[in-house]
């Protein structure tokens, strides 16, 4: 069986929305079985009892402003979010899947699980439904600065995590830049891509600009944690607008609330597919265990995914084949 922590006192919709998504995974999922951290009482008045969720009792969640997320994990090692990390460093557990605080599960996850031996850094990396297919786009936040040869063992984790989890048989890597000329960008875009074209481990493209991120020429984009971050809350806030736009345009008058009538299907299933409930949450890349950041508004669905994502993760031995290589590589 594939154990699995939930946090369930994380997230916009906790506890509720975190059970649900727990209970239709297990009734889902023939092969995990679920242990809820958080609050018993508010806890079981959600719950139906199964034979493969159980619930540990925790005290006290970290909050989405917390300002010092190092300290608020170091004085609450009996919250939710850090009782689950323990219990994956302690081998209770293979995974976690949290919506709660993103920093504090950054610092959470290097001080109660920890890096991967030789990993130098970690990277959160999200999967973005695009005009063909999901592309894995990092690090969108883990590491505002970070030395190039860091990156390419980011990029292994990333090649791996697309062949084993995503099912492409040899993804490739594009650099995100601001031209698809070689020699382009900072010097660590420079950087960057010597490593990558000399690196017989990793299918590089070259580089890619940001115009084509939702019809990607490869698999995996790769930046900096300043710049992916960007361009990701930059995909997420024009899917939104355009919906809102395509709503305004469509609600005018007879022949736009007609078109409206006769799209709605059309429109519904546009929303499916750029919804990243839909997918499930974001691999922290790097760690001793499996950790997956659910959005903090995930609900049922959202949060069912991200637990069918992690179980999926663990069942592939995605950690243990990057370990495998990166040790290949130091030897």
């Amino acid at each position: 069986m594939i154990k699995i922590a939930v946090d369930a006192m994380g997230g916009d919709y906790a506890p509720k929305e975190q059970i649900e998504g727990a209970m239709f995974a297990v009734e889902k999922i023939s092969d995990i079985e679920i242990t809820l951290y958080g609050d018993k009482e508010k806890i079981n008045t959600h719950l139906r009892e199964h034979p493969r969720i159980k619930v540990v009792e925790s005290q006290g969640v970290i909050d989405m402003g917390e300002k010092d997320p190092i300290r608020a994990i170091r004085s609450n090692r009996k919250s939710s979010m850090a009782m689950s990390l323990t219990s994956v460093r302690k081998e209770e557990n293979d995974a976690i899947v949290t919506s709660g605080a993103t920093q504090a599960l950054i610092a959470g996850a290097h001080i109660l699980v920890g890096r991967m031996k030789n990993m130098k850094r970690t990277a959160i990396a999200p999967v973005i439904p695009t005009v063909k297919r999901n592309m894995i786009l990092l690090d969108t936040g883990g590491n505002m600065e970070i030395r190039p040869e860091y990156m390419v063992q980011q990029a292994y984790f990333a090649t791996i995590y697309a062949r084993e989890v995503l099912g492409i048989k040899d993804p490739s890597v594009g650099l995100i830049n601001v031209g698809t000329e070689e020699g382009k960008g900072r010097e660590l875009e420079g950087e960057v891509e010597k490593l990558f074209f000399e690196n017989e481990r990793i299918n590089f493209y070259g580089n890619v600009e940001p115009k084509d991120v939702l019809n990607p020429p490869a698999d995996i984009l790769i930046s900096d944690g300043f710049t992916a971050n960007i361009v990701m809350k930059t995909i997420e806030g024009t899917a939104k607008g355009m919906g809102v736009m395509l709503k305004e345009e469509l609600s005018r008058g007879i022949l736009g609330k007609l078109g409206l009538l006769l799209s709605y299907r059309n429109l519904k299933r546009f929303k499916k597919r750029m919804d990243p409930a839909e997918i499930g949450g974001a691999m922290i890349y790097g760690l001793r265990g499996v950790v997956i950041k659910a959005q903090g508004s995930s609900k049922k669905l959202g949060f069912y995914n991200a637990i069918r994502q992690a179980a999926h993760v663990v069942r592939q031995d995605v950690i243990g084949k990057v370990s495998a290589t990166i040790e290949k590589e130091e030897a």
